[in-house]
């Protein structure tokens, strides 16, 4: 008898339910996408136990009819795609079949579903993938979908759940998230008797960053837009039996309809002081779908290099949005990857246009915003998972119920770190007593939106007692940015290292090494641009000697080093004799110089790319030929510093990421006297 057979209908489901659903916030995933296939306007998930016990979804969406709903938990069975074609211009974010029959397998299910135009609906309940029961039932129009006791016949994928706060936090980031992606729709979150997200709809994107997270967070990000083009460069084009025909106009022109379309983004990036250790606060939209991706990671960190350290990344809340035909979402069973057809142009679009972004806002980092900053590995964007009321202590991270805080992390008693999270509700009790609302029962629907908090109104002034002094000085609302460091007036230096200036905004710190260090940085590859790199013959040639893995380092990047202003030759078996070096870097530094660079890219693991490696020596040279700190400026050299640095693109950091400017506003002035 043969070894091979076919495995039976169940087991297949159980085993897509191990690509499919990962954890309890696969499901809701699953769930939530299907329930926006459908059309839903409103959209309400609870959950139990992290997810563990019961996921309930609700929505409004078009519903099934009967037989539809009896084919759903078939292996296959969807109304997204009919052919093989369709998958090349995929529109819903679901399509593969394999969702609803994998979660059946694995728990117990009930669905409710009816169509709008039928009188009665239908009612299914499957336990372990065995239909158990199926009638007609009085049904609003719409879906709900219950799932309990997830894994409850696969022990052995259960044991691997984490704890009840983290699961409940996966799955309250993807419903923020989604939210967050379709302002247009209501989104609820409920986890017991506890609403963890209440967001109905808005206008527009901004209105819902700031319905859920507040004002506060909304200022810390900054919006960006753009949009190109598309080029069917290098793409294939169908055969000759199965290309139509290019429709014209009236005039003879290609119709619109032929036009490869154009890439859209829009959405949030952080200020270059918001910084975190992992990329879990990077979230990335392509069509409505969620979705990581290398290739936007790369050019989110291109954009922000030299703006940020290396070792530290960006909070990011982007949607990039191009035609279904240039991306295929088939390439992953949860469908979080995607492949693009025009990678080159996608990368280079992203990383463009987030960069033009951040040299279009220069954000002025605030001096206590900068002293309290710290990079965090807290996911942001996220609404926190701790049950409302519950206590948390600060010295161990654990809340009184034995929930550990979203980010996993240890606070400081006092610290005031940037993490996109919502604030925790109030105690439960017999009322719940919201700001703005009137009290309401606790049993009651809350129809409030969790985080929205009243603007600031201008002028406003908290009245001290006994307070005879002039009313406090008039601030713009329009928050400054680095385009007024042209406006600044020198007035002296802080032990010889950092610059002290005013203007009209308030009071300005410039630390003269990274400042000088960002002028030169920038002016060394304009000039490399230009190939007019300025030079300087050394007296005498300086010669290194060099170990086997600097040598073949040398040997990759001499041309580069040729480029932008050195001329070294080989002298000897292991030694160079540099007898040419940048001008500005002292003779003495330059076989530091070289050296520091050549043990950098020795230690790269990935083969060198000649972009870093421009950055990387220009910054190296800009490093060594700045002003030092405790140097003396005289009045008119540190006016100069400070019209170069306002021309510079980039001047809030310096190309290792540092910042170069600190602001204490007018406003913080103010508070600090007591005079708001």
């Amino acid at each position: 008898m043969g070894r091979i057979h076919v495995l039976s209908e169940l087991v297949a489901n159980k085993i897509a339910a191990g690509e499919v659903v990962e954890r309890p916030a696969s499901v809701v995933k699953e769930m939530l996408e299907n329930s926006l296939d459908a059309g839903a306007t409103r959209i309400k998930i609870s959950v139990e136990a992290g997810g563990k016990k019961l996921i309930q979804i609700t929505d409004n969406g078009c519903g099934m009819v009967r037989d539809d709903a009896m084919l759903a938990f078939e292996r296959h069975a969807t109304s997204k795609i009919k052919n093989a074609e369709d998958l090349l211009s995929v529109t819903t974010l679901g399509f593969r079949g394999e969702a609803l029959p994998s979660i059946a397998s694995v728990s117990r299910l009930r669905l409710e579903t009816r169509a709008a135009e039928e009188p009665s609906g239908t009612v299914i309940e499957i336990n372990g993938g065995k239909i158990a029961r199926v009638e007609e039932a009085g049904l609003p129009p719409g879906t709900a979908i219950t799932v309990r006791d997830l894994f409850f016949n696969t022990p052995a994928r259960k044991k691997f759940l984490k704890s009840e706060s983290t699961e409940l936090s996966h799955i309250a980031s993807l419903v923020t998230h989604y939210a967050l992606a379709h302002p247009e729709k209501h989104f609820e979150l409920h986890s017991a008797a506890n609403a963890m997200l209440v967001a109905p709809p808005v206008g527009g994107y901004s209105e819902r960053v700031y319905q859920v997270f507040g004002k506060e967070t909304l200022d810390q990000l900054i919006p960006v837009a753009s949009r190109q083009a598309l080029e069917r460069v290098g793409l294939p084009q169908p055969p000759p039996w199965r290309r139509k025909e290019v429709e014209e106009d009236e005039d003879g022109a290609p119709a619109a309809a032929s036009t490869p379309g154009e890439m859209r983004i829009h959405g949030f990036v952080s200020k270059p002081e918001i910084q975190k250790l992992n990329r879990n606060s990077i979230f990335v939209f392509v069509n409505g779908r969620l979705i990581r991706d290398r290739l936007v990671q790369h050019a989110l960190t291109e954009a922000y290099r030299n703006i940020i350290p290396p070792t530290v990344h960006p909070v990011v809340l982007l949607f990039l949005e191009l035609p279904a035909g240039e991306v295929d979402v088939n390439v992953h069973p949860s469908k979080t990857e995607v492949r693009f057809r025009q990678q080159t142009a996608m990368h280079d679009f992203v990383r463009d246009s987030v960069r033009a972004a951040l040299m279009k806002a220069r954000p002025v980092p605030q001096f206590m915003t900068e002293i309290r900053a710290h990079a965090t590995a807290s996911q942001a964007l996220s609404p926190g998972a701790l049950t409302p009321g519950a206590e948390w202590d600060p010295t161990t991270g654990l809340s009184a119920s034995g929930f550990r805080l979203p980010d996993g992390g240890v606070r400081e008693p006092g610290a005031e770190s940037f993490a996109l999270q919502t604030s925790v509700l109030p105690p439960v009790s017999a009322r719940l007593q919201f700001e703005g609302a009137i009290a309401v029962e606790a049993n009651a629907a809350v129809p409030v939106a969790r985080g929205l908090e009243k603007l600031p109104i201008a002028g406003s002034r908290e009245v001290v007692p006994g307070d005879n002094c002039a009313p406090a000085l008039e601030v713009g609302e329009e928050e400054p940015t680095l385009s007024s460091l042209g406006t600044l007036r020198p007035l002296g230096q802080i032990r010889n290292s950092f610059i002290l200036a005013v203007n009209e905004d308030g009071l300005w710190i410039i630390d003269q090494h990274v400042a000088h260090e960002r002028v030169l940085f920038e002016r060394v590859l304009k000039q490399r641009a230009a190939q007019k790199v300025e030079s300087q013959r050394l007296l005498m040639p300086i010669v290194l000697e060099l170990s086997p893995a600097q040598q073949a380092v040398f040997a990759e990047i001499s041309d580069e080093l040729q480029h932008n202003g050195f001329e070294a030759e080989p002298f000897g078996a292991r030694s160079v004799a540099v007898k040419v070096a940048p001008a500005g870097v002292e003779a003495s530094a330059v076989e530091h110089l070289l050296h520091e660079l050549l043990d950098q890219f020795s230690r790269e693991e990935r083969s060198l790319d000649m972009e870093k490696i421009r950055t990387r020596i220009a910054a190296s040279i800009a490093c060594h030929a700045a002003i030092k700190v405790n140097m003396p400026l005289e009045q008119n050299k540190m006016q100069w510093l400070l019209a170069e640095l306002a021309k510079t693109d980039h001047p809030m950091s310096c190309p290792h990421g540092r910042p170069v400017v600190l602001r204490y506003s007018v406003k913080d002035i103010q508070k600090a006297f007591k005079r708001i």
